[in-house]
């Protein structure tokens, strides 16, 4: 067990581990969660055992992982927890060693890092690993020298080399022995909501962080420093994702890879758009709530739950004391935005959960009738970038007619927004190729997007409008021939775009 005093509010994982404790096989890269070299690996105890999450250490506040297992690329030769069966290297070093997946290696301990998630949730569960696994748990790791290929190589080789396994054992004992007490009172991670509620009336000035893959960037790249932090994820109650008969209620502690598994589970459809979010050591840190409440107009969880017609759960604390009561109020989530990164959130309530409508029965074109949605993101790389346009559409189709519709799209105003027109020109008509047509229109004249790094004004509008084509014909089952063609000219655009 490693104990530091004094350590700032605001001070990183990424800095402790390197300036405080002199492991600096964690390198820092972007600074910002988007290159990966920073990645280490938390463990968290869930049921008996321990549950493993790779994460961006350079945009994790210290104090979040108080009472956490923490590995580093050190520990997996040097922790005497992990037993490799006498072999030098860890199964995730060694396969790439075999696979020749390191050139200049200052990315490597990131990879290796993400690797040894993937074989502590992949390989020790009993599951193979297939290329696209591995590109999925490697999305939040850049190279510049391999090409990628020997590095997914290696991630497939793993399962055939000497099992290495973690005592859990005896890590949930080391971990049973550090005192709940935070560390600092300047950094407050109450354990009910209830006191949560309580702190964040007491202190408003406190800036509230959950995952603090925004507020990170904040302190890295804008220098902001705060007195102050308050945590919410570690409420209980606000770690729970319930299940009732007619909506999901997602707790603000609850990190976004589950939040995303949760809504994947009822609308299958949406599996693809949830693994463009980010990288997954970016999912794996932040939270849905906390994505909500910041409220980024290309923040990509809005436009979705805008369209599937989530709403916010604020909560407070009233009165004094512990006489006082819980007090909440529930906003349709396209009426909580006022403004650029401005809510309706009194500085002393919190985004305490979001509830999603639950599916109702799929779309068929055989029955003519059924929910259909879809989520799209375009951005310039594929794997954790943020959107320059980004659409959701859900509609129900009865008869063949479309009787009601959302629209939430992304980047293409001050706020995540509701497409009301387009809305409008899909409810009570034919769900077909002229309907879509003339809300194609209406979605590309409803916003006047801006032009900057990640797109013109022009592009958003004709994208966005494209997508929503793109749409129609996956929904008509056409052939991948087909839809390629048809939006294909999106694409070029983009890449036109950004050789230009």
């Amino acid at each position: 067990m490693v104990s530091l005093p004094n350590v700032s509010p605001t001070r990183t994982l990424l800095q402790v581990l390197r300036e405080d404790l002199g492991l600096t096989g964690t390198k820092e890269g972007c600074n910002e969660g988007d290159c990966g070299a920073c990645t280490v690996v938390i463990g968290e105890p869930e049921g008996r055992g321990l549950r493993y999450r790779a994460i961006n250490s350079c945009i994790r506040l210290a104090h979040s992982v108080h009472g956490l297992a923490v590995w580093t690329v050190e520990d997996l030769t040097a922790d005497p927890l992990i037993d490799r069966q006498g072999a030098a290297l860890h199964p995730a070093q060694q396969a790439l060693v075999d696979c020749h997946g390191s050139q200049c290696g200052f990315c490597t301990p990131g990879f290796v890092m993400s690797l040894f998630g993937m074989y502590q949730n992949r390989v020790l569960t009993g599951q193979a690993i297939t290329r696209p696994d591995a590109q999925a748990d490697l999305s939040g790791n850049l190279c510049r020298c391999t090409g990628y290929r020997p590095i997914l190589d290696a991630a497939c080789r793993m399962p055939a080399l000497p099992a290495a396994r973690v005592n859990e054992r005896a890590v949930r004992r080391l971990l049973d022995q550090i005192p709940a007490t935070r560390p600092s009172p300047h950094y407050i991670a109450p354990e009910s909501l209830t006191a949560l509620l309580r702190a964040r009336r007491e202190h408003p000035q406190a800036q509230v962080v959950a995952g603090c893959t925004d507020v990170g960037l904040w302190i890295n790249k804008g220098h902001q420093r705060f007195a102050q932090v308050l945590d919410v994820t570690r409420a209980a109650e606000l770690r729970r994702i319930e299940r009732y008969p007619h909506h999901l209620a997602i707790g603000a502690g609850v990190r976004l890879s589950d939040a995303f598994a949760a809504l994947v589970k009822d609308r299958p459809a949406l599996a693809p758009f949830a693994e463009r979010f980010a990288g997954l050591p970016v999912r794996q840190s932040g939270t849905l709530a906390g994505n909500v409440a910041n409220g980024s107009p290309i923040g990509d969880s809005m436009p979705l739950l805008i369209a599937l017609g989530a709403s916010v759960v604020l909560m407070r604390w009233a009165g004094r004391g512990a006489r006082g009561h819980i007090e909440h109020r529930e906003l349709p989530l396209e009426d909580f935005y006022i403004g650029y990164r401005k809510n309706r959130l009194a500085p002393d309530e919190i985004v305490a959960w979001v509830k999603v409508p639950k599916a109702r029965p799929a779309y068929s074109v055989q029955r003519s009738r059924g929910e259909w949605v879809r989520a799209y993101k375009v951005s310039k790389r594929f794997d954790d970038d943020i959107s320059a346009v980004c659409l959701a559409v859900k509609v129900w189709i009865e008869r063949g007619r479309v009787v009601q519709a959302r629209v939430g799209a992304g980047g293409v105003a001050a706020t995540p927004a509701r497409a009301w027109k387009t809305e409008a020109a899909l409810e009570g008509r034919p769900w077909n190729a002229e309907t879509v047509r003339a809300a194609m229109q209406a979605l590309s004249d409803e916003f006047t997007p801006i032009s900057d790094m990640r797109a013109s004004a022009g592009y958003r509008r004709a994208v966005l409008a494209n997508l929503l084509w793109r749409g129609w014909l996956e929904s008509q089952a056409a052939p991948t021939d087909a839809l390629r063609l048809e939006v294909g000219s999106a694409w070029g655009a983009l890449r036109t775009e950004a050789q230009s």
